[in-house]
C-alpha cells in the first residue's frame, strides 16, 4: 500500500468519526493558536517599541556627567570640542537642563509638565517641527533670553490654540512663548511628549541656579557606528577624569535591546506553557488510537489473515494519527490568524495604541511542525500494538 493511499484511508477513518475526531484535536488547536498569538503578540510589542524608541532617536546618546568631587570638570565648551574631534561618527550636540520648578498658566500650577532646557540644534536632532512661530536660535543662547517652545497640548488646553506671543511662567520667571510645536501623538495628552516646554539652556541654567551642565544629548552620523561613538566620547572624558565613574554614557538602542530582551524570554516562557497543551493533545491522540485499536481489532486481524505485513498495519495507524495532528495543527493556525487580527482591532480601540500582533513565519511553521510530530511521536505506540497483534486472536476478538 502506498503511502498516498495510507494518507486517503487516514481521511476516510477520521471522517467516519467526526466528533470524536475534533474532541481529539482540540489540545493540538488551543495550543498551536496559542503560540501563535503569543509569538505574535511578542512580535507586535517589539516592533511598537521600536518605533516609539525611533521617535524618541536611537541615533542619540545621553551623557550624564557626575564628576569626581574636585576641580576637574567639562564645560559646554569642552563638550562642543569632543564633538569636533570625533566628528567622524559624532554630528551634533545639545546640552540639557531640567527644571523641576513646575509651571505655573495664570494661577494654575501645571506639575505634570516638563521644562527642559536646550540648544538650538535641539529641535533638528529629536525630528521635533515648530508649527507656529519660530524655533530656539543661537542668539537665545548668547543673550540667555527669557523665551520659550510650549507643546501642542501646553498651546490646546491652557491657551486655546493661541499660545504664540503670550507668557508662561517657569518657576517663578515670565517667558515669552516664540513657538508652538507640532503635535508628536495623534491625541496630545497631559504628561506626555506634547506636555513640555523647551527653553534656551543657557536661561535654564540660570532659573535653576546650575552651575557646570552635566546632561548633553549627542547625535551620532551612523547608527550603525553608535558603539564607536560612544567609546570615542568614553574615551575623551576619561582623559580628563581618570575615572569611568565620573559620568554615565548611554543610547536609546541600549535601552531598547535590554528592553526586547526582556519581552522575548517572557514571550518564550509563555510560548513554552502555551506549547504544553500540545503534549496534552498528544496525549489525548494516543488515547484515541488505543481506543481505534481495540475497535478495529478484528478489522487487523482480517488484513493480516490477507498477507498484510507489520510495516503496513504500522504505517497505517502512524499516518491517521499524523493527520489527525495535522489537521489539528492546521485549524490552530487558522484561529491563531483570526485571534491576532482580532486582538489587533481590540488593543487599538481599547488601549488606543497602534500595536499589531503580528504572528511570525517561523512561529507557523515550527507549530505545524511540532503539532505533526506531537502526532507521530504519540501515534506510534497504538501502531506498534496494532502491528504486533496475533492474526488468529485478532479474528476471534469480539
Amino acid at each position: 500500500m502506498s503511502i498516498f493511499e495510507t494518507f486517503f484511508l487516514a481521511l476516510r477513518n477520521i471522517a467516519a468519526n467526526k466528533m470524536r475526531t475534533f474532541l481529539t484535536m482540540l489540545g493540538i488547536i488551543i495550543g498551536v493558536t496559542a503560540v501563535i498569538v503569543i509569538v505574535g503578540l511578542g512580535n507586535g510589542m517589539e516592533n511598537y517599541m521600536r518605533d516609539e524608541f525611533a521617535s524618541l532617536g536611537t541615533n542619540s546618546l545621553e551623557v550624564m556627567i557626575m564628576g569626581r568631587g574636585t576641580a576637574r570638570s567639562v564645560s559646554v565648551d569642552d563638550m562642543y570640542r569632543i564633538v569636533e574631534d570625533n566628528d567622524q561618527y559624532l554630528d551634533l550636540l545639545s546640552p540639557t537642563v531640567s527644571i523641576n520648578g513646575g509651571v505655573k498658566v495664570g494661577s494654575k500650577n501645571r506639575s505634570a509638565t516638563s521644562v527642559t532646557g536646550v540648544s538650538e540644534d535641539y529641535f533638528s536632532m529629536k525630528g521635533y517641527t515648530v508649527q507656529q512661530g519660530r524655533t530656539l536660535q543661537y542668539m537665545d543662547m548668547q543673550d540667555r533670553k527669557a523665551v520659550c517652545i510650549v507643546g501642542s497640548y501646553v498651546n490646546s488646553e491652557y491657551y486655546g490654540g493661541a499660545a504664540l506671543g503670550d507668557t508662561i511662567r517657569v518657576g517663578g520667571n515670565r517667558l515669552r512663548i516664540v513657538g508652538v510645536m507640532a503635535a508628536e501623538n495623534s491625541e496630545p495628552e497631559k504628561g506626555g511628549t506634547d506636555d513640555c516646554v523647551f527653553l534656551p539652556y543657557t536661561t535654564a541654567a540660570r532659573l535653576s541656579h546650575t552651575g557646570t551642565i552635566s546632561g548633553y544629548t549627542v547625535t551620532v552620523r551612523d547608527e550603525n557606528n553608535i558603539s564607536e561613538a560612544k567609546s570615542a566620547i568614553e574615551d575623551a572624558l576619561f582623559e580628563v577624569f581618570g575615572d569611568d565613574n565620573a559620568y554615565n554614557i548611554f543610547s536609546m538602542s541600549d535601552i531598547l535591546d535590554v528592553m526586547t530582551g526582556i519581552i522575548d524570554i517572557v514571550i518564550t516562557v509563555l510560548a513554552i506553557i502555551a506549547a504544553i497543551s500540545l503534549v496534552v493533545g498528544g496525549i489525548g491522540i494516543m488515547n484515541i488510537m488505543l481506543v481505534s485499536v481495540t475497535e478495529r481489532t478484528r478489522e487487523i486481524g482480517i488484513r493480516k489473515a490477507l498477507g498484510a505485513k507489520e510495516g503496513v498495519i504500522l504505517q497505517q495507524f502512524v499516518m491517521e494519527a499524523a493527520t489527525t495532528s495535522a489537521i489539528g495543527g492546521t485549524l490552530g493556525i487558522a484561529i491563531g490568524y483570526l485571534l491576532s487580527a482580532a486582538a489587533t482591532s481590540i488593543i487599538r480601540i481599547a488601549l488606543d495604541e497602534p500595536l499589531t500582533v503580528t504572528p511570525s513565519a517561523g512561529s507557523v511553521l515550527l507549530a505545524f511542525g511540532v503539532s505533526a510530530g506531537i502526532g507521530i511521536l504519540f501515534g506510534w505506540l497504538p501502531a506498534r500494538k496494532a502491528a504486533r497483534l496475533n492474526p488468529i486472536d485478532a479474528l476471534r476478538y469480539e
